[in-house]
């Protein structure tokens, strides 16, 4: 029997209808804002950073259609509780820009890990959304265990965001030469 991928096996354009339907053109489907619009309140205490990049595909192109999830600890190293929605956000890729941003908090160490974000991106071609994780070239990252795994420096060096100001920027690559380390999780 051959198989054919439907809808629900791959993103495309129905993933920003349901996730964030804003970008996709549908106003007020939330109560007027997107789902993990913020990742944070405005009053959350922490340094408030920015987070912005691209996303390539194999060939070196900007991705235009991504979606990205981010989950993190605050600035204490705390995830919020069960059913909490701080530390937690959502971003279409700008389709003119081909970048996303987000503004949230430099999150603190949990336990033996550096001070991270969890990335997770869907886009076209996509069939499981990829896992991966944004560390920041400002902190002591050499003790972190899954960095600490990676052997090879230019793999590594792909979790690293690399500060500009208040600024973070991280490239994710899909495929290829500079191709972002994905986990499987």
């Amino acid at each position: 029997m051959t198989q054919f991928q439907s809808a629900s096996q791959t993103a495309g354009p129905y993933v920003h209808i349901g996730c964030t339907p804003s970008f996709a053109g549908l106003e007020n489907m939330y109560g007027g804002h997107d789902l993990g619009a913020d990742i944070f309140s405005s009053d959350t205490p922490g340094t408030w950073v920015t987070v912005s990049g691209r996303i390539f595909d194999g060939e070196g192109m900007p991705v235009t259609d991504a979606m990205l999830e981010f989950w993190q600890a605050d600035s204490f190293g705390h995830y919020a509780p069960q059913g909490g929605s701080e530390g937690w956000g959502r971003r279409a890729v700008d389709a003119q820009a081909a970048s996303y941003s987000v503004n949230t908090i430099l999150p603190a160490a949990v336990g033996d890990e550096a001070p991270h974000i969890n990335v997770w991106v869907v886009a076209r071609g996509v069939n499981l959304g990829l896992h991966t994780r944004i560390y920041f070239d400002c902190a002591d990252n050499e003790q972190d265990p899954l960095l600490a795994a990676i052997d090879d420096p230019a793999r590594r060096s792909s979790f690293i965001a690399t500060r500009d100001g208040d600024t973070y920027n991280f490239d994710i690559h899909l495929q290829g030469d500079k191709e972002t380390v994905f986990l499987n999780v």
